[in-house]
């Protein structure tokens, strides 16, 4: 079974191994401090709660999250499968959203997609599962199996903060793109999640802002 962060014990001991692999990160944490767990809940309400967020606000992204719980318990695919078009469009959802959260219903009842299996996949693999889903995206993927699922080595490339926190611990010119990110990050592997924690926080602390995912564009819905 794949490594997981599923406690702050977890996390420090994964933490201290990453410093073995990568002593820059010492500069990191030393501005930083400890990274935050962040751990969220996992599940088909999971997933469907990190796209409820996206190209929103965090204030307008839980109002419309706390109408759904509202209106839906338990929030789970067979909930979406029922509920009419309009209904969740009162709730606050665009079209996009609610084509995505029927695809990922469907995929679920159809037992094509096993959320629940995804824990014991390496990152890698668990992500590909994800991304064959039509409207999970790469940044949706990664930020599940990190935040939601515990894999100590997801690691969400195309995440803009990351890109920005990797330039400026790495002092460089240019921003990374997602694969050249996605190579910078072999050596941190297999405790990439730790590595992502801590960039958010040095983002976060170099900017004076909440560090947190920050996806690239639109996923593909």
């Amino acid at each position: 079974m794949p490594a997981r962060i599923d406690t702050e014990h977890h996390l420090k001991e994964a933490l201290e191994k990453l410093l073995v692999l990568d002593p820059r990160f010492a500069e990191v944490v030393a501005l930083a401090g400890h990274p935050p767990m962040r751990r969220r809940e996992g599940g088909f309400s999971g997933l469907a709660r990190i796209i409820c967020g996206q190209q929103l606000s965090v204030a307008s992204a839980a109002a419309i999250w706390g109408r759904l719980e509202a209106k839906f318990s338990p929030l789970d695919h067979h909930a979406i499968l029922k509920a009419r078009t309009p209904q969740l469009q009162r709730i606050g959802l665009s079209m996009p959203k609610i084509r995505t959260f029927r695809h990922i219903a469907r995929a679920v009842r159809d037992q094509h997609l096993n959320i629940d299996a995804l824990a014991h996949m390496p990152a890698e693999a668990a992500h590909a599962e994800l991304v064959k889903v039509k409207g999970i995206g790469p940044w949706t993927a990664d930020i599940y199996l990190m935040f939601c699922v515990g894999h100590a080595d997801a690691f969400a490339s195309g995440d803009l903060a990351l890109q920005e926190a990797a330039r400026m611990m790495l002092r460089k010119r240019k921003r990374p793109d997602a694969k050249q990110l996605e190579k910078i990050a072999r050596i941190w592997k297999p405790y990439r999640s730790v590595a992502a924690r801590l960039l958010w926080a040095y983002y976060a602390a170099m900017k004076k802002r909440d560090g947190v995912p920050v996806e690239q564009g639109e996923e593909k819905q």
